[in-house]
């Protein structure tokens, strides 16, 4: 066992659930990330019926176990987290304040991006859809703005998770070389 904390010993399985909890909120950060600043505008320079059939087909093929495994995951694991370091003073209040940010992404994914998704993939096969750029109009410019500030609530939440281990350690102090020195000064003696 180690130690944050000269009273809180933190065993292995806490520490590995802690990692895994930052690893998969840090694959969500950088998949919505990555969305940001490629997906989305590199699909922005697309026609509109292209930019509507790339979603749906994005939309449909994320829903798969890994995805669901991290998204799902982040929260999962930043609870236990949350409740194996209950006692924990020091990383407590960081990994609460992840898991608090985190479950704001989590909500915002579940009550804006994916109705977003539903509504596009309702409009049907792009190449029937009679006003795709009404379509595309009622979909992109919300799905970009809630998707970045997903972004940034993952990423916030993952820098709190890593912030975690860090708080209410106690610095290594060091003894001056003199006094560490067996045979100390001629005057100390």
């Amino acid at each position: 066992m180690t130690s944050n904390r000269a009273d809180r010993p933190t065993s292995a399985s806490h520490r590995l659930v802690l990692g895994a909890a930052a690893v998969t909120t840090g694959l969500m950060a950088g998949t919505f990330f990555v969305f940001s600043c490629a997906v989305m505008p590199a699909l922005g320079r697309s026609d509109d019926r292209t930019f509507i059939e790339v979603m749906q087909n994005i939309n449909d093929v994320i829903e798969n176990p890994v995805f669901f495994a991290g998204f799902f995951g982040a929260l999962v694991l930043t609870a236990v987290a949350a409740w194996q370091h209950r006692r924990s003073p020091g990383p407590r209040g960081w990994i609460v304040a992840a898991l608090a940010v985190y479950v704001v992404a989590f909500l915002l994914t579940s009550g804006v991006n994916v109705p977003l998704n539903n509504a596009l993939a309702d409009a049907g096969d792009p190449a029937h859809i009679a006003g795709p750029a009404a379509v595309r109009d009622r979909f992109e410019d919300a799905w970009n703005l809630w998707n970045t500030v997903r972004a940034v609530l993952c990423t916030t939440a993952l820098a709190l998770l890593l912030r975690a281990p860090y708080a209410g350690a106690r610095p290594a102090v060091q003894e001056p070389a003199y006094v560490a020195s067996a045979a100390g000064s001629r005057a100390s003696r």
